[in-house]
């Protein structure tokens, strides 16, 4: 539905819909695990700022429906992986 949605400093990766569910996903990427998987980099500051930017897309759409908040985690080395986490936060 809609690709780096930004309000205010916040920006929301992805927002998608499956069936009645709308869904915001957060994309990290790290090129490899030496400092942290990057679904760790999501930190409770910018949970808030995701969090307030889906606020905002909720209202503009008239949303009514349930939501979600994932994560996807993209780690380039020893080997391209990525995994997603449903429900990641809020």
């Amino acid at each position: 539905m809609a690709r780096n949605y930004r309000h205010r400093q916040a920006e929301i990766d992805l927002i998608t819909r499956r069936g009645a569910l709308l869904v915001f996903v957060e994309v990290k990427t790290r090129s490899n695990a030496a400092f942290g998987h990057p679904e760790e980099f999501v930190d409770e500051k910018q949970a808030e700022r995701i969090l307030e930017a889906a606020d905002q897309y909720i209202h503009e759409q008239a949303w009514t429906g349930a939501i979600r908040f994932d994560i996807i985690s993209v780690m380039l080395q020893p080997e391209v992986s990525i995994h997603h986490f449903e429900d990641a936060f809020y």
